[in-house]
This record gives C-alpha cells, structure tokens and sequence, in this order.
C-alpha cells in the first residue's frame, strides 16, 4: 500500500450539473437566487471526503469545455452543446451560470484548489496530475473517456457517478475488463471506434461495444485492427473490413481527441492542512448570506 498521500481529483463541471438537475431548483438564496448546484456540489464534496479520506481534493475546471485544437480535429466535436451554431459558448442552462463562480469561491474559501489549464478541459487537467502524482489517485467523474486513466498498477482509479455519488462505481482493470471486455489501457481504440454521440464523436460504422471489444480481443489494438483491414488475407468481414478503412483519417484524429492530455499544466504544490479558524468563519458567512443551511457544517465537519 503506497505511503504516499492520496490525491482526489473532481471533475466539477460533470458533478455541478449532476447536482443542478438532481435537487430542485426551489432551493434559494435569501435574495432569490437559486442555488441548487452549490449546495449539491458542496455536499458531494462532504460525502466524498467522509467516505474516500483523500488526503487532498483538487478541483479540476474547465478553461475551455471545447478547445480549439479538438474542435480543429474533429468539427463536430460537441457541436450539439453550442448555445449558437455559429458561436462557441456552451448552452449553460440560465438558473446554473451564476452559481458556477459560487462553487469556485467556495471551494477557494476552504482551501481546495481549483484547476484548469489555457484551451485544455477538465480532463485534460485530471490526467496530468493523475500522470505526475507519486500516489494514488480517484477520480470522480461521470465521463467514461476517463476510463483511459485507469492503472491498478499506480492506484488511479476511476469512481464513475452514473449511479449517483451516494452509489458510485468504483473502476479499476477487472470493472472495465468485465463491463466492456477490454483492458483500461485499450479504452482510447475502444472509444474510438464505438463513438460517443453526446460528444459528437461518430464512431466507426457498424462497430459498437461488442464489434470493438472482439476487434481488440482479436487484434490488440486500432493499429492491428487498421493492418487487418487492409490485408484482404485477414478474416475481417467485408462490411466492417470497408468501414475501417474508409474512416481512416477519422480514425486518426479521433485517437488525438479522445486521449487527455498528460501535459495540460504544471503539478501545484498541493498539500493536505485542516481548516484553520478563518476559513470556519469565512465559509461560514459565505453559507449564511447564500442560504447554503446544513451545508456549511457537514462541510466543515468532512474537511476538519
């Protein structure tokens, strides 16, 4: 077991919106201003400290939720999300864009840092310091491209909200292994040719979960797949063998879009310390004046 400390990794957009469209928007503030995502963001962080005990959390943001050089690769790449087809802002929805610099001040209140990186997302961030990080790593998100990460051999793992934070899957090699029959190393091809519409990555025609998973199995990885197809010897069936060959140049930036980067920005001299008196007193005006209620203590009492 590794003497090093251990390092929580948020990625916040994913867990803001999983609160703003899970706990009603009836919550307010004193002066109306709803703040549904705030408290559910500041909870999770209270839930996840208590059953996680990381030793430092870090809050990893997006500078840019669709950077330029991924959309330079791939013109679709969240396309669906754009408030204007011909702008570049997301379609945020209007009740959750004054809280987002809320859950920044509060998390800077109590001592969390929150990260990102020029042109880069969330992911982007959570890789490279689950890259550079000498310990053991979780990473708490609902993007299944993190499953990339995944390193049994370092201790990063992945813990997946798509049952929610109370429920949260926690994914190493044999979930992965036994979800998608794959390795986690093998989770970049994988994407690949499955696709994700929600992000606007087509995928390889004809080729979902079980095609990619026995490609793989068969072949090793996109680079064997790629050979297959194009040795008329290999058993490839026509169809699949045509759809691999003529996606080739998607192929190829897909690879680039899909893998996050380990160089989005420098490892911060991140260290655990408990809440001094100031930061009690300062999170406690700041959950007073935005009605944040019994938010404030659980946090306070999960942080120490």
């Amino acid at each position: 077991m590794s003497t090093q400390p251990r390092i929580l990794l948020l990625d916040t957009a994913s867990l803001y919106y999983r609160a703003f469209f899970g706990i009603p928007d009836t919550l307010k503030a004193p002066d109306g201003t709803v703040v549904n995502a705030l408290r559910g963001l500041l909870d999770f962080v209270s839930t996840l400290k208590t059953a996680y005990e990381p030793d430092i959390i870090v809050a990893c943001w997006d500078d840019a939720w669709r950077p330029t050089w991924r959309v330079e690769l791939m013109p679709t790449y969240k396309t669906h999300r754009l408030a204007d087809p011909d702008g570049d802002a997301e379609d945020t929805p209007e009740l959750l864009s004054p809280q987002v610099p809320l859950i920044a001040e509060a998390l800077d209140l109590v001592g969390i840092p929150v990260v990102g990186a020029p042109d880069c997302e969330a992911d982007d961030v959570i890789g490279t310091i689950a890259q550079l990080w000498p310990g053991p790593v979780d990473v708490v998100t609902g993007d299944r491209d993190l499953f990339q990460l995944v390193d049994d051999a370092r201790g990063v793992r992945i813990l997946y909200t798509a049952r929610g934070v109370n429920k949260l899957d926690k994914v190493d090699n044999d979930w992965i292994k036994a979800k998608y029959g794959i390795n986690g190393s093998q989770y970049v091809d994988f994407a690949v040719m499955r696709g994700d519409p929600s992000d606007g990555i087509p995928g390889v025609a004809g080729i979902g979960d079980k095609t990619a998973a026995t490609l793989i199995d068969s072949y090793g990885d996109l680079a064997g797949i790629q050979a297959a197809a194009a040795d008329p010897e290999s058993p490839l069936k026509p169809k699949i063998r045509e759809n691999l060959l003529s996606s080739a140049d998607y192929i190829a930036a897909a690879v680039k879009v899909v893998t996050v980067r380990p160089d989005a920005c420098e490892l911060g001299d991140y260290k655990a310390a408990p809440l001094t008196d100031e930061q009690r007193a300062a999170l406690e005006k700041f959950g007073e004046h935005w009605g944040l209620g019994g938010v404030t203590g659980r946090l306070i009492k999960a942080l120490g």
